[in-house]
């Protein structure tokens, strides 16, 4: 503040005398009115007035138009200044393999599993055969439980059967979030396929046969440390089976009748996964298996609406014929 004005504010302090009263006196109202800052004197209204100016970020033409001349690095810049990442010559989108899309080295069942006795000749070589075998499942049961220590065949396979009877049961019941904790997403549309438009009745009874592991490989997927392990499981078992269209009509099987049941069952796990879990892969169906009894499929029969063409074609059939004229009755009419 200048040496001038504070001369002068002191002046105003004292009370003018005379012929300068009136002047000096409106100098000083003329003081008191300006104001140096545009601030409200009510701050209450301070967020209205920040609402009434809305700041629009335009789009800048000029950059868009010289964006093919400019170079990488001024590429970046702007895109950095801008808040954007850069853009890269490759294109990476992240993907989870849970399953394989089929069975690797998949196991052959012997000839007539299920029907010959190991005490003929027939039963005794195929017992040999599955002991050649057991060699390379051995290394895969061993790879297993270099990933899951608590696995052993003898437990495993009657928590397989468990895992069996389970999909069969919300397959039966259509629980379409339950059963994917069951079995893998290679398997899952195959049984919603199979299901849609039928009532099935399922029921597990007996086991003839006590499960048995039979097969086990292991593989890696893309990378040496991705690891999935396959088993496979022998099934003898007694089921009632029985699936209805529609509308109610029986299609295959019978609530009543039971049948033996003889199926080689894949359960699957991504072993590098740490809370992975054995599901449902895939049924293996031999060649010499025999066929499967053939569906009845059943259809509606829907009345025949008859139109006015048909109604006269039905009643000139129906109408009798007129009898021929001939001899002298036809010379008669001919004379008339």
């Amino acid at each position: 503040m200048s040496l001038s004005t504070v001369r002068y504010l002191r002046f105003l302090q004292f009370v003018p005398v005379g012929r300068l009263a009136p002047c000096v006196a409106a100098n000083a109202v003329h003081l008191e009115l300006v104001r140096r800052h545009s601030k409200h004197w009510n701050p209450k209204f301070k967020w209205l007035r920040k609402k009434k100016v809305i700041k629009v970020d335009l789009p800048d033409f000029e950059d868009k138009r010289d964006a093919a001349d400019l170079t990488q690095e001024e590429v970046r810049a702007k895109m950095k200044e801008k808040g954007l990442q850069p853009p890269r010559p490759w294109m990476e989108r992240p993907f989870y393999i849970s399953c394989t899309g089929g069975i690797f080295e998949p196991y052959v069942p012997p000839e007539g599993d299920g029907k010959i006795s190991p005490i003929t000749m027939h039963g005794a070589k195929q017992k040999v055969e599955f002991l050649e075998k057991k060699s390379k499942s051995m290394l895969a049961v061993r790879k297993i439980r270099s990933f899951e220590e608590d696995f052993d065949a003898r437990e495993f396979v009657q928590e397989a059967q468990d895992i069996y009877i389970k999909a069969h049961d919300l397959m039966a019941s259509k629980d379409e979030n339950k059963i994917q904790e069951y079995v893998t997403e290679r398997a899952y549309p195959e049984i919603r396929h199979n299901t849609i438009d039928k009532t099935i009745r399922w029921k597990f009874i007996k086991s003839l046969e006590p499960p048995r592991l039979v097969h086990a490989r292991c593989t890696d997927l893309i990378t040496k440390d991705n690891i999935f392990g396959q088993v496979t499981v022998r099934f003898h078992t007694q089921q009632v089976l029985a699936i209805y269209d529609r509308f109610g009509r029986l299609m295959h099987g019978s609530e009543i009748l039971a049948k033996d049941v003889l199926e080689y069952v894949v359960f699957e796990k991504h072993l590098s996964n740490e809370y992975g879990l054995w599901r449902l892969h895939e049924k293996i169906v031999p060649d010499w298996m025999p066929p499967k009894e053939p569906v009845t499929k059943t259809y509606r029969v829907e009345p025949v609406k008859e139109t006015k063409e048909t109604k006269e074609v039905t009643e000139l059939q129906k109408t009798p014929s007129e009898p021929e004229v001939t001899g002298t009755q036809g010379q008669q009419f001919a004379s008339a």
